[in-house]
């Protein structure tokens, strides 16, 4: 026995070392992955947002920790500003900022930049790492180390942290696997450390990511199902009740959450289960100190009381949902609940592409064959059933809705599809293996049973270890024949234990088993393969640098970084540029200009203005942009490229938006029998806006027909002027277009003292209504 208890610590030793080692090969894939970008390409921050939080991280790094909560940005949301402190989360920008500053400290010099650039690569190696740990806490080892090189590598989550991506999901799926395998922890241990490590980390969670509400409502849900099921246990009190009291107390300190923490729709249901979790162990506690007698008058008064006290925060929590017109639930909150909310009531989240329901085709493209491997995940989460196994059960359940009404949260059904498909390939691998094991004889001459299962599960008893010397020379001595006919009468009388016979049960055909093995590997290869194309290909352009091949090899299109250059070498400092909400991040961080509008989209108002002003005629658009302060009008067209994301094809949001806010405009005007036509057929409403002009002016000098390659027809109008804005700088692809505005003309007092005193007074009150601004 003590030999084999040896070689049984050895062998867990030596599984441990293995498993280490493979875990830092996963940390090394998850992070070369991801660096396509920057190979194919160069270190440069990708997309919209991440340009916002690059500025700010450079505002960190250079004015400290305090300067930046009380910062009061001036050059966005021009003429109202915005308070960055309080209005942004700061997890991501902290994590940069203390990374840069820790290699500085080490004397390694890195630029704010770099260390932005690959800051999503580092924490996708975390992330993996939490995969391992959240896993092995479900079904063991080997599904943790499958679930985390299936994570390293899954194309969902390569397209928001590949090198560049610098955006709060980066931090944020690592904080929130992390925050789940700690709930599980806590949940299998009992153990009040991993229960404040928890609070801890959902704390991080909740700096890093507006997502941590569906932390915060996941684990209720899963408190209560374990309630209901019959699962109470005090592992489940101490994992849940100090996560709402403490998670929430450190919640409420983050500025941009503050008191929502507490007073918004989100959250009530963790409250109203704590309320109930406490009423559940009242009620056990009772049961364990008083008779059954006794027992049945206590649970009376208690669920008496506990009804009493459920229906009074019930009735508080209505009257504080009542007074808001949204019910206590923000927009985004509310399009998750209803997909058809947004697109009725809230025009500009439905106009975001993120916030658009996915396609069946986007399952295969960012989760690949998990997307086949996770039912049968789920079916071996039920065998052993555990609370572990059920919380994931319940995640899958719950990011599959949640991703089927926005294609961001893609990001959300990513781990738990890796977790679930872990499960599976492991399960699948180790029956696979077995049956194999049992029948090949060179394996099972030794022992009719596993011999790594045996020495791990339990050792079946035998009868000849307890034999004295004598007794094992003498059957040295007696002859095969008597050997064989002892062994074969004690297989008779012995009868063969439960293990023996479960997994004889479960033994397949060794040629099923082989083919199987392949399929499996094969299908693993396929995802492999898919995973790596993607990050190469599919997600490591930057939306700021396009690319695009043809029969004369590539071509590079740069012509957003030369727009904005344009601007800060040829502007005022003080010079005002206005455009649609999409590009103000990038226009305030890389010209350094003042925006009226940007992607925080926090006031639809203003958003409206801006969208009115290009639903505008010239000279309405002229006087909206002038007294807003602005100086210089920014668009962005696609049409002689072929870039199909410009602002033409974004024009009827802001038409509805706008419209939304300003009555007059109205979506029918611009559409011809229901339809976005720019060809002859236009409605003379579409041709004579702000944005036709700015997109089509002079395009019919390019090819002397005018026609637009991303709505493959002729414009409607081709020649025209320009009477109140004057093209200073168009780019090289004509991708990105800068007007000016025409200052006001001078007046001439001779002239309008003697209009004035020839004019009628019906003309005059005419004239004055016409000159009256719509906005």
């Amino acid at each position: 026995m003590a030999v084999t208890d040896a070689q049984t610590s050895l062998r867990h030793a030596f599984g441990n070392v293995l498993a280490f080692f493979i875990l830092i090969l996963i940390g090394v894939l998850a992070f070369s992955i991801r660096l396509f970008s920057v190979i194919k390409y160069e270190s440069v921050i990708h997309e919209f947002d991440p340009y916002f939080n690059y500025r700010v991280t450079q505002f960190l790094t250079k004015n400290g920790i305090y300067d930046f909560w009380n910062w009061f940005d001036d050059r966005t949301w021009y003429p109202l500003g915005r308070v960055i402190g309080g209005t942004v989360y700061p997890g991501l920008t902290l994590t940069a900022g203390t990374l840069w500053w820790i290699l500085n400290s080490l004397n390694i010099p890195l630029s704010v930049e770099t260390v932005c650039v690959f800051t999503a690569p580092i924490f996708s190696a975390f992330a993996s790492w939490a995969t391992y740990l959240l896993t092995k806490e479900v079904k063991g080892t080997g599904a943790g180390l499958t679930a985390a090189v299936l994570l390293a590598m899954v194309p969902s989550y390569i397209s928001r942290s590949v090198a560049g991506s610098y955006d709060n999901e980066a931090v944020a799926i690592f904080a929130l696997i992390f925050t789940f395998y700690l709930y599980i922890k806590t949940l299998n241990t009992g153990s009040l450390f991993y229960a404040t490590l928890n609070s801890i980390a959902y704390f991080y969670m909740v700096c890093s990511w507006g997502g941590y509400t569906f932390i915060i409502n996941l684990i209720p849900m899963h408190a209560l199902l374990c309630i209901v099921t019959g699962r109470y246990s005090s592992r489940l009190y101490i994992a849940y009740a100090p996560l709402i009291v403490l998670g929430t107390l450190l919640a409420a300190l983050v500025p941009v959450v503050g008191f929502n923490a507490v007073m918004t729709s989100e959250h009530f249901a963790s409250f109203l289960v704590f309320i109930l979790i406490h009423v559940v162990a009242l009620v056990y506690y009772i049961k364990g100190i008083l008779s059954p007698k006794m027992f049945k008058v206590a649970v009376a008064l208690v669920v008496s009381g506990g009804l009493a006290v459920c229906f009074a925060m019930i009735a508080v929590l209505v009257a504080m949902v009542a007074s808001s017109p949204t019910m206590g639930w923000s927009g985004r909150s509310l399009s998750l609940l209803d997909p058809t909310y947004a697109s009725k009531y809230i025009p500009i989240i439905a106009s975001v592409s993120e916030h658009q329901p996915p396609t069946w085709p986007s399952y295969f493209m960012d989760i690949n064959v998990l997307a086949f491997l996770v039912p049968a995940g789920i079916i071996a989460c039920f065998s052993p059933l555990s609370d572990a196994s059920s919380f994931v059960i319940l995640y899958i359940v719950t990011s599959v809705y949640f991703s089927g009404v926005m294609v961001r949260l893609m990001l959300v059904l990513a781990p738990a599809a890796c977790i679930l498909s872990g499960i599976a390939l492991s399960q699948a691998f180790d029956v696979f293996t077995r049956s194999i094991k049992l029948q090949l004889p060179s394996l099972s001459v030794d022992s009719p049973v596993d011999a790594g299962d045996a020495s791990s599960e339990s050792v079946v008893p035998d009868d000849t270890v307890k034999t004295d010397k004598t007794e094992d020379t003498q059957k040295e001595r007696t002859s095969k024949k008597s050997r064989s006919r002892k062994s074969s009468s004690e297989s008779v009388e012995k009868p063969p234990s439960k293990l023996q016979i479960k997994k004889r049960l479960s033994v397949l055909p060794l040629e099923t088993s082989i083919i199987a093995i392949v399929l499996l590997v094969f299908l693993g290869a396929f995802y492999v393969v898919h995973s790596v194309w993607a990050a190469a290909e599919a997600y490591s352009a930057p939306s700021i640098v396009l690319t695009s091949h043809s029969h004369d090899g590539l071509h590079v299109f740069d012509d957003f970084r030369e727009a904005y250059a344009w601007l800060s070498h040829n502007t005022e400092v003080d010079d005002k540029v206005a455009s649609w909400w999409d590009y103000g991040y990038q226009t305030t961080a890389m010209a350094n200009r003042t925006v009226i509008v940007d992607n925080n989209t926090w006031n639809n108002t203003h958003i409206a203005t801006v969208g009115t002003a290009m639903s505008s005629p010239e000279k309405a658009a002229w006087e909206i942009f002038h007294s807003l302060d602005v100086k210089y009008v920014l668009v962005v067209f696609g049409g002689l490229v072929g870039y199909p994301s410009d602002d033409i094809n974004k024009f009827l949001w802001m038409v509805r938006i706008g419209g939304g806010v300003f009555p007059h405009i109205k979506e029918p005007d611009y559409l011809r029998d229901g339809q976005y036509r720019i060809d002859n057929m236009a409605t003379p409403t579409m041709l004579n806006c702000l944005m036709y002009k700015l997109s089509y002016y002079r395009f019919v000098e390019t090819d002397g027909k005018a026609f637009d390659r991303v709505r493959r027809t002729e414009i409607g109008k081709k020649y025209f002027k320009l009477t109140h804005f004057e093209e200073v700088f168009t780019t090289h692809h004509w991708m990105v277009r800068i007007y000016k505005l025409k200052p006001p003309k001078n007046r001439i007092r001779g002239k309008t003292k003697k209009s004035k005193s020839k004019a009628n007074p019906k003309t005059v009150s005419k004239r004055k209504e016409l000159k009256r601004n719509p906005f």
